[in-house]
């Protein structure tokens, strides 16, 4: 659902085009050797290729050129066998050669989809334009001396991939929700590892505002947005300063813009530049890239089991309700954990054990799945230790606290603390006994008409076992007794 601006002359609606910049998980450079590891010493992973050293030619890595290809397939875009380099002529400090090699007229992507789930439970389609594969410049450093700036190089010639979206995005909320599924469906590619605090992605974000039903209106360009906080609030504040600028009698300048996170605002950068300004033509020194369709199926038959699959398979599989199973596929480690927990167990309760107390814990001590110290199997473990009436439910939370903060399995712990269930009915009968005997006036209460005092019988039955009664037999026994 579109989100609207109230202003002073009325509603404006928001609409939004996202270009992605995304960085290919590879061990090297695009058109060189390089290493692309991140956090390396400055200027410490830079070939000849890479400072744009006089005579040095660029030679295309073909796993990029895969990784591409992947990415297409898996964001159900048309893949172009034949596409072209060209050269886009801009001069910057940490762009050595003066221009960046890029795709502009023939792409290697060409138009496709991408499916993203809305708070309320509904389904958007939001279209792509492209994805073309371009070199990453450098980086600029103005924080490390008074009057001068560095150059790091080391992600000079990174390959990226620039995926453009169609303007369908309509607010903040969507915007979000588009960046955010654009990225679960890279990382279970594993074509870009989508970490956005490193630059491994980031976000050019296009803004206009124009009255519901007209034609769209100027936009501006919000510029590597770096986090999907940063998004929501860049949409949230632009958006307004549009309205404010337009109902003013103002109109707006096609320009780029900064999102500074410190004051919460957009600030000007420069006017926009058009295609022309960039004067691409086909780089001389590479030829065009023609791919045949047999290797583009051959990768289509490595892709993964995808989010929006995945979240389906959850459901019907497992009996997961949408927004359960749609936690649980935002990440590919978070998925494959959940799965290896249910494998062969109660999966709801896998889920409910996975998402309501391990992810809770993780979240509090900001840890990833991956460092979680309860492992899938002893979870798994634990699940099948309530399903059989080794422990009950109760004493399981007791079980999973010292398995989170020891790391040991269930088995252990349940041995060593004498934890195991009552399941003997005539030692449960025994302390029915005891109970009831020790409390006749909420007997008598209880048989004149006071219904919810069972529960305190039940309660005092598993106090006097330690918890270890099992639950159930407690149940059916008070109400034979008491009945």
């Amino acid at each position: 659902m579109a989100q609207i601006v109230k202003g002073q002359t009325g509603d404006w609606e928001i609409v939004i085009g996202m270009e992605v910049h995304a960085q290919i998980t590879t061990k090297s450079k695009l058109f060189s050797g390089s290493s692309t590891e991140f956090g390396a010493a400055p200027n410490s992973q830079v070939s000849l290729v890479d400072a744009a050293m006089p005579g040095m030619l660029p030679v295309l890595n073909e796993y990029c050129v895969e990784q591409a290809v992947r990415t297409g397939l898996g964001i159900n875009s048309e893949i172009n066998l034949y596409s072209v380099f060209e050269r886009k002529n801009y001069f910057y400090p940490d762009l050595p050669q003066g221009y960046q090699i890029s795709q502009f007229l023939h792409p290697i992507v060409g138009k496709g989809a991408i499916e993203i789930d809305m708070p309320d439970g509904s389904v958007k389609t939001i279209g792509v334009t492209r994805l073309h594969l371009e070199q990453d410049a450098g980086k600029s450093v103005h924080d490390q001396h008074p009057t001068k700036s560095y150059v790091d190089l080391n992600r000079s010639g990174c390959a990226l991939m620039e995926i453009v979206s169609e303007p369908d995005i309509r607010g903040a909320d969507e915007a979000v929700a588009y960046l955010a599924k654009l990225r679960m469906i890279l990382q279970y590619l594993g074509t870009c590892n989508g970490n956005m605090e490193e630059g491994s992605m980031r976000a050019d974000v296009n803004v206009s505002m124009r009255k519901p039903g007209d034609p769209l209106g100027t936009r501006c360009e919000i510029k590597n947005v770096n986090s999907l906080k940063a998004v929501q609030m860049a949409v949230d504040y632009e958006s307004r300063r549009q309205v404010e600028v337009l109902e003013a009698g103002g109109s707006i300048k096609q320009e780029t813009r900064l999102w500074d996170p410190s004051k919460g605002e957009t600030r000007s950068m420069r006017s926009k530049e058009e295609a022309h300004d960039y004067r691409y033509f086909p780089d001389p020194d590479l030829l065009p890239l023609e791919l045949k369709n047999e290797w583009v199926l051959k990768i289509k038959e490595t892709l993964p089991e995808l989010p929006d699959q995945k979240k389906h398979r959850f459901m019907s599989e497992f009996g997961l309700s949408s927004y359960d199973a749609g936690v649980l596929i935002a990440e590919r480690s978070r998925a494959d954990f959940y799965e290896l927990v249910a494998k062969g167990r109660d999966a709801k309760l896998a889920a409910n054990w996975t998402l309501n107390e391990l992810l809770a814990l993780l979240n509090k001590d900001q840890k990833p799945i991956s460092e979680s110290p309860v492992s899938a199997e002893n979870l798994g473990l634990l699940i099948a230790r309530i399903s059989d009436s080794t422990i009950s439910g109760k004493i399981a939370k007791d079980v999973f606290a010292e398995m989170y903060a020891t790391g040991n399995n269930p088995d252990s712990i349940i041995e060593t603390k004498g934890l195991k269930q009552v399941t003997d009915s005539g030692a449960i009968e025994k302390i029915v006994d005891e109970v009831i005997a020790e409390n006749p006036d909420n007997v008598a209460a209880y048989k004149g008409g006071k219904d919810k005092l069972f529960g305190f019988f039940v309660g005092q039955v598993l106090k006097k076992s330690q918890g270890k009664a099992n639950p159930d037999m407690v149940n059916e026994l008070l109400k034979k007794k008491l009945n």
